[in-house]
Parts: C-alpha cells; sequence; structure tokens
C-alpha cells in the first residue's frame, strides 16, 4: 500500500525563495494545496498550447494585487482572458489616475470617517474625491465618439484601457493597471453583471442624457463561449483560475454548458480548474462549488479531475505566492491576443451551431 509522499520538513532558513517555500515547505492542508495550485499553474497550465481563464471577484485592486500581480502574469503571457467583477477594474483606476489609497485598520470609527468623507474597504482607505474625480474621467471617455454604440464588455474595456495607458504615461508614476496591460497584450476583459459596478451606473447615468453607449450581454456570453470552443477545437486545452467567486466563477465556468447543452456541439469540459476561496461547498452557493460538482455540469472535463485545485485560502494571499511562484519557474509565453480575434472566433462558433441545426 503507497501512503504517498513521504513529509521530509527541513528549517526554513532567512534566505528562502518563493520557489523554495512552496516547493519544500508547503506540507500539509491549505498550505499543500496552494502548492499544488502553484505547481499545477507553472508545471502544466503556464504550457503555450493552454488557453488561461482568469477570475477576479471581491475587492482585489483596491490592495494594489491589480499592478503587483495579475499585470505581470498578463504581461509573461500567462492570462489570457479575464472575466472580473466591475468593480476591481473600476477601483483599479484610482492609481491610473494619480489617486492615493491608504492600509490602515478595520477596528476605526466609521461615523468619524463618514462625517470626514472617508471611504472604507476593510483595511483601505481613501477620500470620497477619489470616486467623484474617477467617475468624472469615466464620463469623460464615455462621451467619446468611440463610445457611441452598443458593444460587448470587452471591447468597452480594451477601449478604455487606452485611455488608462495615456494617463498612466502621463503621470509617469510607473503604474500599470490590469485594464492597460490588457489593452497592451490583447486580452479581452468580461464583466460578468455590467450593471453591477460604478462603471455600468456611470453608463447608466450618461444614457440619460442621450449617450449612445450600451451593453452587449449576448455578444459577452457568446465570445467568452467561442474562446473557449476554438481552444478545444483546434486541439488545445483550457484553464480556469478562479480568485474568489461569485458570478464571474460562473460566467467562466458556463462556457462549457453553453457549448454541450445549449449549442448542442461535442465538447467535455474545461481541462484545468484551481480556485481560491473561503466558502463552503455545504452552504450551496456556487462560490464553494467543488470541481467535482462543477463536473457533473460538463463545466470540468471528468477526465482531467486530478488536474483540479480548490485552496481554503484568503486571494489576498495565495495569488502573490502564485505570481511570484510561476514566474520563476514558467518561462514566458507569446501573447494570444484572443481580442483581437474575436469576431473570427465568433464566426465560428456560430457557422457550427448553425450547421449543427441544419443537419439535426
Amino acid at each position: 500500500m503507497s501512503y504517498g509522499v513521504k513529509l521530509d520538513p527541513t528549517p526554513i532558513t532567512g534566505d528562502l525563495s518563493v520557489r523554495e517555500l512552496v516547493d519544500r515547505h508547503l506540507y500539509a492542508y491549505n498550505g499543500a494545496r496552494l502548492r499544488e495550485a502553484c505547481q499545477l499553474f507553472a508545471r502544466k497550465i503556464a504550457r503555450p498550447g493552454v488557453t488561461v481563464g482568469l477570475t477576479l471577484s471581491g475587492a482585489l485592486t483596491p490592495t494594489g494585487l491589480g499592478t503587483a500581480a495579475i499585470v505581470p502574469l498578463i504581461r509573461a503571457g500567462m492570462v489570457d482572458w479575464i472575466v472580473s467583477t466591475g468593480a476591481n477594474l473600476y477601483h483599479d483606476m484610482h492609481r491610473s489616475l494619480g489617486f492615493e489609497l491608504f492600509g490602515s485598520t478595520p477596528f476605526t470609527n466609521d461615523i468619524e470617517l463618514r462625517e470626514h468623507k472617508i471611504i472604507r474597504i476593510y483595511d483601505i482607505l481613501f477620500h470620497q474625491d477619489v470616486l467623484l474625480e474617477s467617475d468624472a474621467f469615466v464620463r469623460e471617455c464615455l462621451r467619446a465618439e468611440e463610445f457611441q454604440a452598443t458593444m460587448g464588455t470587452a471591447e468597452l474595456h480594451y477601449k478604455l484601457g487606452r485611455y488608462t495607458q495615456a494617463r498612466e504615461q502621463a503621470l509617469g508614476s510607473g503604474y500599470v493597471s490590469i485594464l492597460t496591460a490588457a489593452y497592451e497584450a490583447g486580452v479581452p476583459i468580461y464583466t460578468s453583471s455590467p450593471g453591477d459596478s460604478t462603471l455600468g451606473m456611470n453608463v447608466a447615468a450618461l444614457a440619460l442624457e442621450g449617450n449612445r453607449c450600451r451593453f452587449d450581454v449576448e455578444r459577452d456570453v457568446n465570445e467568452s463561449t467561442a474562446i473557449v470552443y476554438d481552444t478545444k477545437r483546434s486541439g488545445g486545452e483550457s484553464a480556469v483560475v478562479i480568485a474568489g467567486g461569485g458570478s464571474p466563477k460562473n460566467y467562466i465556468l458556463q462556457t462549457e454548458p453553453q457549448i454541450q447543452e445549449v449549442l448542442g456541439l461535442d465538447e467535455k469540459g474545461h481541462d484545468y480548474f484551481i480556485q481560491f476561496t473561503d466558502a463552503r461547498p455545504d452552504t450551496g452557493g456556487l462560490s464553494g462549488a467543488t470541481p467535482s460538482e462543477a463536473m457533473t455540469w460538463g463545466k470540468v472535463d471528468p477526465e482531467q479531475l486530478p488536474d483540479t485545485v480548490v485552496c481554503y485560502a484568503d486571494s489576498t494571499i495565495a495569488l502573490p505566492i502564485l505570481a511570484a511562484y510561476a514566474l520563476a519557474t514558467a518561462a514566458p509565453r507569446p501573447h494570444k491576443r484572443l481580442y483581437d480575434r474575436r469576431d473570427q472566433l465568433l464566426a465560428q462558433l456560430s457557422d457550427d451551431y448553425l450547421a449543427r441545426l441544419q443537419g439535426s
């Protein structure tokens, strides 16, 4: 009988690298799950033939994790497409515009903060003017002629990325937002609930003025599905890396049921699955749903369940370690520039779907 891999603990030294920490000192429990996630990402997911989708939920970018962890992965070609809450993209703009956010304590007097117009995100503080000025920037962008149309969120975010890039370069602070990095690398960013953020609120407000910018949510569903469909159809593999849960998690996973169940096209499910979450499965929420449960929906290929990892850890702990480990151990990849291929991928999905209907 095999007991598994022998645990062989050694003393930690002061010159320990992140790679050594992960490989040699995360022994068991969720430490071991974090090790498995890092190794799975670096050894299998970061290979050139794998298309990597990343989801972001929770207030991650106010912490600085966008420019610190996500942007380096994008620039290294290790993230090919993203599903994010609109809030993460909006709050990532603040530093692009030169505003400051401050680390503090969650044990503050919130009434006093309110009186001084200070906004709190747990232990992060910033002045209300940061929101008002960021809103003004967004509205200025959305009034431009290029936004006067109905478009998917990937297109809207790509166009916004050109403006954040210009503002970051003009300020010269060195800060790079997710929007800017994705714009430069051709990484499409989708928002599963575009009205559920300050970005969507500003689109709605401008509509009252007669602005013609609108969200095409149906295109988003089909575009994201087309990315996965093309990946698998061309002999590649699909990976999902889920930071948190919520709507972005379901959105990236529903691409497979859309292919199999709704469109009736032959497919098996995503090949690799990593999730960092603090949600339990027994409460019935999707954020805590396991890869095995997702497999029953067709979201995960049943033959690939060994290549799935759920680590019950805060994303603010796991993402920096994952990023540092991947950048230290995996080679950079050429950018797939899926944004540039959206029309082509969508046309192929449409052609195959209509051909199936005509043949049925």
